[in-house]
């Protein structure tokens, strides 16, 4: 894989986003604070990786979770604020706990031991400085493999060129195609432009997703798309500016998973399931323009799938 950054290449990279964290614009955000000095702005976090959970993972794309499934680092706390979210425990919550840039390295080692078939990062732009650090110390230690980059698509252009030769597989959301939905249920007033942009660029760094023989993804982009009730993350849209800016080729992961978690039930139109109408009418639409390339979830997903960042195995019905 010689479009890999080396481990010194990485940690120029980190200190780049050391740079970009104070005063911080690591995500489109752009707060301000200086980080370093243990400021804290929208994401409330510090100078320190938080994460609240590391494990094996057999819940994503099937190319992720061949053999010991995806080797996933959940950091805590998020750049947005969405009202639905299934991971809230850890994204706008509490749970999580400080570990050096060491121990971080030790974990993403400790999953390659496991048999993991990559090292997935979720959400991690706003704390991106820590993130490259410690890879750089486990690529030291002979971490090989292929780093997934989990992401709710609002992500900012020099973040995403710190990450360019560093990130094989970029897996973005594209949770809406309207600003006031966006405003409105996840606080991002921009989104549909930045993570437009945002997966576009990630294309241009990565292509379409490429497996090895073993079915394991090594290098491209998966695009998430989670239908909402009520057609609140306009995915139509989404899949036309899709059609228009990227191959027919492009891989898509629609998703089924949703369930009234969180803040929903204060919104009529969120607290409620989706339908199989719903999820299948998403489906017909994406297959007749032209599609070839699609994942798509079971209907029970948004009944079985929620985890619980409470307990020691949040994803207790993995194998792990």
């Amino acid at each position: 894989m010689n479009w890999r950054l080396s481990a010194r290449e990485i940690a120029l990279r980190a200190e780049e986003a050391k740079k970009l964290s104070s005063p911080c614009g690591l995500c489109p955000r752009c707060c301000g604070v200086h980080r370093l000095s243990g400021e804290q702005g929208y994401c409330d976090c510090g100078p320190m990786p938080r994460i609240a959970a590391v494990t094996a993972h057999f819940g994503e794309e099937p190319p992720l979770t061949v053999d010991g499934g995806a080797g996933t680092v959940f950091f805590s706390r998020c750049n947005m604020s969405c009202v639905f979210c299934q991971n809230h425990q850890i994204s706008q919550g509490s749970l999580g706990r400080d570990v050096t840039e060491g121990t971080l390295a030790q974990e993403m080692l400790r999953l390659q031991s496991l048999g993991c078939a990559n090292i997935e990062a979720v959400s991690a732009s706003h704390q991106l400085p820590w993130f490259l650090e410690a890879l750089a110390s486990a690529r030291e230690s002979g971490l090989d493999l292929p780093i997934v980059y989990n992401t709710n698509g609002y992500e900012a252009p020099q973040t995403l060129e710190i990450l360019e030769g560093i990130v094989d597989v970029y897996l973005p959301d594209l949770k809406y195609a309207s600003d006031e939905c966006a405003s409105c249920y996840s606080d991002t007033p921009d989104y549909v432009r930045v993570a437009r942009q945002a997966v576009s660029m990630m294309h241009s760094q990565v292509g379409n997703l490429v497996v090895d023989l073993s079915g394991r993804a090594v290098r491209g982009l998966i695009i998430r798309l989670l239908v909402l009730p009520n057609g609140i993350a306009g995915i139509q849209d989404s899949l036309l500016w899709i059609k228009d800016h990227f191959p027919a080729t492009v891989t898509l992961s629609i998703m089924s998973q949703y369930a009234p978690l969180h803040h929903a039930s204060k919104h009529p139109e969120l607290n409620t399931t989706i339908t199989e109408h719903e999820y299948e009418a998403i489906l017909e639409e994406a297959w007749d323009l032209g599609f070839e390339n699609i994942y798509i979830q079971d209907m029970t997903s948004s009944r079985c799938g929620i985890p619980d960042f409470s307990s020691d195995r949040p994803f207790s019905w993995d194998d792990t």
